[in-house]
């Protein structure tokens, strides 16, 4: 008995000494070195696809966030972002277009100036990145920000080299909105051409800018094109409701072709200037009383898009008019050289642009608030505009509070305004900036210019358009 007894206690040491060797073994299995596997092992992470790109590594993912980052307990969606990969050493940019997110590999500017990794992320409720079912409610500048300071924690530990915030127009507010709610993040933000509306119902400053941007005779010519549209209504009319017929649209959320046709008619000569430099002025027919319909409305149809403002080309942007119409603001212009009676309804607000089951109150107090802080708060920001851009008409500035941040213009430019756009001493200021914020060396700073080679495929360098009149 006590033969067993002994048998049984050491065959216990035995099978314990070997479920401790185990479990120490399991302990010091060595994290995975494969960048793939390492993003993937991040909690919440999934993989959509892998792209190859000379260079680089690319992968379009998804993340799981909380509809609510107040209440993270009340639901997830899975937003989309992509990373493209470099050096794990190298410094990170953190790109987003307030929009969709391209799962096709490309580099930002500040990118391809620091020679890093960039991650991008596709904006909450643009889809498939939309919570379902959808509360609206949970769409504001902050829960937009807290998606990004969550997918920032969760590749911070992988990419522990500095990072900057970047985007375009509605992904310049994006960027600054971010700096605003999370300023311990980010090591700088590059924001491009980022529009600020503090005052929604006072927009005189982009009356201001249209009676005075490029020269008389390209305003004269826009004008005329665009009263002519006007005047030549019915029959142009007669037109859209074939090409609404053939392509299948409809015009239940605006309320109607007229509706619709007059807000494409109004966006042109802001859509012009927005994406159109001055030379392209040749292209506008004139004179326009002696233009064919076809003329004019192939004209149209080119800088806005007849398109634009069906229920079809609406649906896409139903996140941008909802927050438009709570919290960003939209422009209001006038046109003096249209007459009164030539127009019905003109600049429509976002309300018309959005479902009415969908509720929407306005908040003003949203972008005092960012204005304010970005005045008296600013660090390690630069925001780029262009001349010849309508949205720079309403921009951010800097006050006695801000270090070491920047307001700059490129001359000529539009809404694809880009610090390889300004002119050589501000070019110079800016990249040497980027630098230093990214963590680079004093030499690297001191020669202020781009460490990656241009890549034509990668580096998109054309104003990021989007139809009709949004950021």
């Amino acid at each position: 008995m006590r033969k067993a007894l002994r048998w049984l206690l050491a065959l216990t040491v035995f099978m314990g000494t070997l479920s401790t060797a185990a479990g120490a073994a399991t302990a010091a299995e060595p994290e995975p070195t494969d960048i793939k596997d390492r993003i993937l092992s991040i909690p919440g992470m999934s993989l959509i696809q892998e792209k190859p790109y000379p260079g680089y590594r690319y992968f379009v993912l998804n993340y799981t966030q909380p509809v609510d980052h107040r209440h993270p307990d009340r639901g997830t969606f899975q937003q989309r972002i992509t990373v493209l990969h470099k050096d794990t050493a190298r410094p990170t940019v953190f790109y987003t277009s307030g929009y969709n997110v391209s799962t096709t590999p490309s580099r930002r500017e500040p990118t391809q100036i620091v020679d890093g990794n960039q991650v991008s992320l596709e904006y909450r409720f643009f889809t498939p990145s939309r919570p379902a079912p959808a509360d609206w409610s949970k769409l504001d500048i902050w829960q937009a920000a807290s998606d990004q300071h969550r997918v920032y924690q969760a590749l911070k530990p992988l990419y522990s080299a500095n990072w900057l915030a970047t985007g375009g127009s509605k992904g310049g507010m994006t960027a600054t909105y971010y700096e605003r709610f999370y300023p311990h993040d980010m090591d700088g933000v590059v924001a491009y051409v980022a529009p600020n509306d503090v005052v929604n119902n006072e927009d005189s400053a982009y009356d201001r800018f249209f009676a005075r941007v490029g020269t008389e005779e390209c305003r004269d010519r826009l004008n005329a094109v665009q009263r002519e549209a006007l005047v030549r209504r019915e029959p142009l009319k007669k037109k859209y409701e074939a090409y609404a017929a053939e392509k299948g649209y409809t015009f239940t959320t605006i309320g109607g072709l007229d509706k619709a046709y007059e807000a494409v008619v109004l966006d042109y000569v802001w859509g012009f200037w927005q994406y159109s430099l001055l030379k392209d002025c040749d292209t506008i027919p004139a004179p326009a009383a002696t233009a064919t319909d076809d003329e004019i409305w192939e004209s149209i149809d080119t800088v806005s898009g007849f398109s634009a403002y069906t229920d079809q080309g609406l649906e896409t942007y139903t996140p941008y008019y909802y927050q438009a119409g709570t919290q960003l603001g939209a422009p209001t212009i006038h046109f003096p050289h249209i007459e009164r009676k030539l127009i019905r309804y003109g600049y429509q607000p976002p309300r018309n642009f959005v479902p009415r089951s969908i509720p929407m109150r306005f908040q003003p107090d949203a972008m005092r608030d960012v204005d304010t802080w970005v005045r008296h708060h600013a660090t390690h920001m630069l925001f780029v505009y262009g001349q010849n851009d309508p949205w720079g008409s309403e921009r951010f500035r800097l006050g006695a509070g801000a270090r070491d941040s920047y307001v700059l213009t490129a001359p000529g430019m539009n809404h694809g305004a880009n610090v390889a756009g300004l002119v050589a001493d501000e070019k110079s200021l800016a990249t040497a900036r980027i630098l230093k914020w990214a963590g680079l060396s004093p030499s690297a700073v001191a020669q202020a210019r781009p460490l990656a080679e241009y890549d034509a495929k990668l580096d998109v360098r054309d104003a990021e358009r989007e139809p009709a009149l949004r950021p």
